[in-house]
């Protein structure tokens, strides 16, 4: 890609991120992914269908979902390059944006971390349960710390590093592909019933386009954080996910405390290893976590920047 295309859709999203008002009149463009898949749900996710049936009613979801993603990122980007060219590249970053999300996580975390601070668990428990998807209902100051931490590492990597990386492979095609199958993921790709057997080529549809993003932003947290290598390469496994438990270790190393052990989902205690050691987490960790994952997203801008600097792009002489 010769332009700076993905430095210019981070840029976007730091600036305006995706506003509420934008959300409240026309959604989001992931809505239009989460159709197709409510769609494929109620057509082949009905219980009198065999194991295999539901399993290969998952996958053509999936390939609805995707394949509609990648033929309107084509058909843009294919539109945007024949009017504009050779000056249409910042119109692609704009079409693109909305699929980074580092302003998003920021705007998220931020208010549970005000609630803590203001000895509010309850509005805290609110603001983290927009985030997660464990039960929140019953979580202490320790608890709402960690589940915001956890959401706010591995969301480093599928909200901000897996796009930026897709674009920068696939442009638009790639990086909307991307957010079609990292929705599938969120919304089927669940071990509990019913999604099981529906959600599981999503799930390892996911665990494919994260893998390698996910170890970049495990290593950008241990950079920005000025350490948790030690953790992130020895607790990484511990999570259920192939790819969540390389940026959530690194934050749990980078802060000194420990993440994850025993979630409840709907109402059901899942037993899980803590992952990384040491003192249990509070908001002054938040906090800090918040700040880690700022100047992790500054380096990927430094590493974009210098990308553009390596390539000696005309624009910048």
């Amino acid at each position: 890609m010769d332009e700076p295309i993905g430095l210019v859709a981070l840029a976007l999203d730091a600036a305006f991120g995706w506003p509420e008002r934008l959300y409240r009149r026309v959604g989001h463009p992931v809505g239009a992914f989460a159709r197709i898949i409510e769609w494929g749900a109620e057509r082949w996710n009905r219980p009198h269908r065999g194991v295999r049936q539901r399993q290969a009613g998952g996958a053509m979801t999936v390939a609805l979902a995707a394949g509609f993603a990648v033929a309107a990122g084509w058909a843009a980007e294919s539109a945007v390059r024949h009017v504009l060219d050779p000056d249409g590249w910042p119109a692609i970053a704009l079409l693109a944006y909305p699929a980074i999300a580092q302003r998003s996580l920021f705007d998220h975390a931020r208010p549970v971390l005000a609630a803590l601070n203001a000895g509010d668990l309850p509005q805290a428990r609110h603001a983290v349960g927009m985030i997660v998807g464990r039960d929140t209902g019953d979580l202490d100051e320790g608890g709402v710390s960690r589940a915001a931490i956890e959401s706010l590492a591995e969301s480093f990597c599928d909200g901000v590093i897996a796009p930026l990386f897709w674009l920068m492979l696939l442009g638009l095609p790639g990086v909307w592909a991307f957010k079609a199958i990292s929705t599938a993921d969120s919304l089927i790709g669940h071990r509990e019933e019913p999604w099981r057997d529906f959600g599981r080529f999503a799930a390892r549809a996911d665990d494919i386009a994260n893998f390698i993003p996910a170890r970049i932003a495990g290593v950008l947290i241990c950079l920005a954080g000025s350490g948790g290598w030690q953790t992130m390469w020895r607790d990484h496994a511990k999570h259920a996910s192939p790819n969540a438990g390389w940026p959530e270790a690194s934050m749990a190393g980078a802060l000194g405390v420990w993440l994850a052990g025993p979630i409840a989902y709907d109402g059901a205690m899942h037993a899980k290893p803590a992952i990384g050691a040491g003192r249990d987490a509070g908001p002054a960790d938040l906090r800090k976590a918040i700040g880690i994952f700022i100047r992790a997203c500054a380096l990927v801008w430094l590493t974009a920047f210098a990308g553009l600097l390596a390539g000696g792009w005309a624009w910048l002489g």
